[in-house]
């Protein structure tokens, strides 16, 4: 039995029990798969800051030409256009279409940016480099998890593009290398999430609690 902020816990850790990550049922680790849905069984994810760190960067790396690079490309009456997100926000802007173009910005430039930084966040919080509380740590993995359920509007604009408008000779949009560049960035932050293991930041934030104790002991009466 562990203490956290002064109160006795009782972890699956110590007791040999782990959460099934699938239908999230309680079984011990002994078992091996669970016996619900029969998915293998861990304590924590292997090596799961490591592939985070790794996946996250790589994201990082696909973010820049996702924004420079053509995103689509618009051919009407034998006139090729290109256009990247943030010429479109700009035209938008300029255009007076300011709702519109505040989604661009928020789905296509803050949005990817945001989650790449929650993820560095909680893993240096989960190496220890980092110091906050359990209730802070909390709201950034809620708010990665809430951003990843909009990672996907570009590319489903584009593909909807893509689909309806080809009107032969006259006018057709065709996907640009900006577009495969953002699908990289959201699959590879998706699996980021995926691979990052919340329980490592309730295990960091333990150990702190053993090593800086809140209350010292009293002193003994002369």
């Amino acid at each position: 039995m562990s203490q956290f902020n002064g109160k006795e816990v009782v972890r699956g850790l110590e007791t040999g029990l782990a959460g099934c990550h699938v239908c999230e049922k309680v079984a011990p680790i002994s078992a091996v798969n669970c016996p619900r849905c029969g998915s293998h069984l861990h304590l924590r994810k292997r090596d799961s800051i490591a592939r985070t760190m790794a996946l996250v960067a790589a994201a990082a790396v696909m973010y820049v030409p996702a924004n420079l690079l053509p995103i689509l490309t618009t051919r009407e009456l034998g006139i090729s256009t290109e256009s990247t997100i943030v010429a479109g926000l700009v035209q938008f802007w300029n255009a007076g279409s300011y709702p519109i173009a505040i989604v661009i910005f928020t789905a296509s430039i803050l949005i990817p940016l945001l989650k790449i930084v929650a993820l560095l966040w909680l893993c240096a919080a989960a190496k220890g480099i980092l110091s906050h509380s359990a209730k802070l740590l909390g709201r950034v993995y809620w708010v990665t998890e809430l951003l990843g359920r909009w990672s996907m509007v570009d590319i489903f604009v584009v593909a909807v593009l893509v689909t309806m408008v080809q009107l032969g000779n006259y006018m057709s949009i065709t996907p640009g290398p900006g577009a495969l560049a953002f699908a990289g960035v959201v699959m590879l932050t998706m699996f980021a999430a995926m691979s990052f293991d919340p329980k490592l930041l309730w295990d960091q934030l333990l150990s702190e609690e053993i090593e800086t104790p809140t209350s010292q002991p009293p002193s003994k009466s002369e």
